[in-house]
């Protein structure tokens, strides 16, 4: 998971764009880049942090211009080095092209030892450079059909957003594993992100809509241009709506904070128990346990303090840093806890170590039960489109029962959503959702890549 944002503007983008990445900072923490099209060409300046940690005004001195694209990584492989930061630059057939890139390819290492092979020289060790480099090798004069071929290459999770020519470009996989939103203004301003908020906060929003699975779009002076490519599968990735998206995130016709508190008004009636309490695990647990609360007539209670100045626990790239990270950011409220039987409502289990930390905090504040409720199911199978699951035997779910599970984080009752009832909190009348991670279905397996 990261995110992407590109602006076509008639004015400066760099703050619009340092805004929009800071509304996206929830979805990747480890780096961040802005790169701008000017007079002088493709102007980048990208590292390692947080995006208010990296961009101050002589960067936005150094980044003026009307056109624009940013970035801000979670790694789902590969070290924290800065030359991993996109935006990734490429100079081809005397053409500048800047892309970013937000999901995972399932065919990168193929690709990149035949482009290897071909005498390509890559900078970087992430997959976003394969796509780069295959736009950059197919381009012969005509950047739509260097993305269609580019499209019929690559296989796996892919929105994407460039610079070229002076013109802003898009484009989604055909199964939209990964959220890509666009919004227009009146005046002739375009915005394409990850989610919905930077469209909202800068105020580019007189036109929404979701990009189409295997849409392209080119935006220039002549204003926006949409094409279509590739045998569309809807397959939106039900992570998203779960954990990833903010709470107010409108992805693919679902509203993330709808979503989670119908989970748990559906889970109150599948797993119901006696308590004193309801608590959330916050911030992506709060609707969810708001919802449980509400359908069970149980009272609803702030019983952790969250530390609103540190990053998610789940992207930390070590197990260490992840139980430090989960002390430092969620602290038990004792004299709401204390002689209480408590529902904690959470938005997943992944590999249990939180769970089991926050539970024996919990207890040692003087919590007298505590439940643990999971608005999504057992995530059992790794996901190789963009969330960093990538072995089995770091997925709980997958090596132990859930009463084993039970025993393992020490909740005195343990209960997960059903697949049914999750997929009835969406309200869609359809199921277009990638549910990998649960069921083990896979739209896309790994594979060896056609010739490049």
């Amino acid at each position: 998971m990261s995110a992407i944002i590109g602006i076509y503007s008639n004015s400066d983008v760099s703050k619009k764009l340092f805004y929009g990445l800071n509304s996206l900072q929830h979805r990747g923490q480890e780096a961040s880049g802005i790169c701008v099209y000017n007079e002088d060409g493709v102007v980048l300046d990208k590292g390692n942090g947080l995006v208010y940690d990296h961009f101050d005004d002589s960067s936005f001195e150094r980044l003026s211009g009307k056109i624009g694209i940013g970035h801000v990584r979670y790694a789902t492989a590969n070290k924290p080095h800065v030359y991993n930061a996109q935006p990734l630059l490429a100079f081809a057939k005397g053409k500048e092209f800047a892309l970013a890139h937000d999901g995972s390819l399932v065919n990168d290492e193929a690709l990149r030892q035949k482009l290897s092979d071909d005498g390509a020289v890559f900078q970087t060790a992430i997959d976003t450079e394969v796509i780069l480099s295959l736009v950059a090798k197919s381009y012969d004069g005509d950047i739509v059909e260097a993305i269609k071929k580019t499209m019929d290459k690559i296989k796996g999770a892919y929105s994407v957003i460039m610079l070229f020519d002076n013109k802003l470009v898009a484009f989604r996989d055909p199964n939209g594993f990964r959220p890509l939103i666009i919004g227009e203004s009146a005046d002739g301003d375009t915005i394409i992100a990850s989610e919905n908020a930077p469209i909202e906060i800068i105020g580019i929003n007189d036109k929404v809509r979701d990009l189409e699975p295997g849409e392209i779009i080119v935006v220039d002076e002549s204003g926006l241009h949409s094409y279509h490519h590739g045998d569309v599968k809807r397959q939106h990735c039900i992570f998203e709506h779960v954990y990833f998206a903010r709470n107010d995130a409108n992805l693919d016709g679902v509203n993330a904070y709808n979503f989670r508190r119908r989970c748990g008004e559906v889970l109150a009636k599948e797993a119901p128990v006696d308590a004193d309490l309801v608590i959330a695990v916050p911030d992506s647990g709060t609707p969810g346990a708001m919802g449980y609360a509400q359908e069970s007539g149980i009272p609803f209670a702030e019983g952790l303090v969250k530390n609103r100045y540190m990053g998610r626990t789940f992207i930390k790239t070590t197990q260490e840093e992840r139980e430090l990270a989960v002390k430092l950011k969620l602290n038990p409220l004792e004299t709401v806890l204390k002689g209480k039987k408590i529902i904690v409502v959470d938005d997943s289990i992944v590999r249990g170590t939180t769970s089991r930390n926050l539970i024996k905090r919990m207890k040692e504040a003087g919590a007298e039960e505590v439940h643990f409720r999971i608005i999504s199911p057992p995530v059992k199978y790794p996901c190789y489109y963009g969330i960093d699951t990538p072995s089995r035997k770091r997925l709980i779910a997958a090596n132990y029962s859930i009463e084993e599970i039970r025993e393992r984080i020490g909740a005195d009752s343990l209960a997960f959503i059903s697949m049914e009832g999750m997929l009835s909190a969406s309200r869609l009348e359809e199921d277009v959702f990638c549910k990998a991670c649960f069921d083990g279905n896979y739209a896309v397996w790994p594979e060896e890549s056609d010739e490049v």
